[in-house]
């Protein structure tokens, strides 16, 4: 009796998880849809503006445009069209920040280094994992930039191996956490037209 009463606290208690990740799911899903459609579809004519008109600039050491929205800051949009995603990027990662969009881990997108973090949230980057080699995909910075990419390589690297994840030359990388949390599921991507 005791073990089916331990045994019926336990289904209740993942029960009660699987509800929660779903309901958290689901609300990453509706913050990312907000913030891009209030900062990146409707955009202001003041940012249309700042938009980089010379290229050269672009490759330069200048920092990433910054739009403010609530509090966060955004320096752009991640596009997957396979997988219908349109993604907020945050300026810079913390777990809270991960919760509402990917962020930001290090990198700049004009040094063709930048890599992104994002929730294992179905919304954000689950599904990713699953797209094969060679989809493409795209990054529109903050002042309408837009770079496009494809998938160049996926491997799995420990999630305490933080010089593996930054090691490498690509051009961005997306990073989720695989189920469990151990590990860290790596798509390195290189950016079509790289002849700057």
């Amino acid at each position: 009796m005791i073990l089916m009463s331990i045994g019926g606290v336990l289904l209740i208690a993942a029960l009660l998880l699987t509800t929660f990740n779903i309901y958290d799911d689901r609300r990453a899903e509706k913050e990312a849809r907000r913030v891009v459609e209030a900062i990146f579809e409707n955009p202001e004519e003041e940012k249309k503006e700042n938009s980089i008109e010379n290229t050269e600039m672009i490759y330069s050491e200048m920092e990433m445009p910054v739009v403010e929205f609530e509090g966060n800051r955004y320096i752009g949009l991640l596009e997957i069209p396979a997988l219908e995603l349109k993604l907020p990027v945050m300026e810079d990662w913390s777990y809270e920040k991960l919760r509402i969009a990917p962020c930001r881990y290090s990198g700049s997108i004009y040094q063709d280094d930048m890599i992104i973090a994002g929730h294992n949230y179905k919304a954000h980057f689950s599904n990713v994992k699953r797209l094969p080699i060679g989809e493409k995909l795209k990054y529109t910075d903050a002042a309408g930039n837009v770079f496009s990419y494809y998938i160049g390589w996926m491997e799995t690297i420990s999630g305490k191996d933080r010089e593996k994840m930054l090691e490498g030359d690509w051009d961005l990388t997306l990073f989720t956490c695989t189920y469990g949390g151990q590990n860290r599921c790596a798509i390195r991507c290189i950016r079509e037209n790289n002849n700057y």
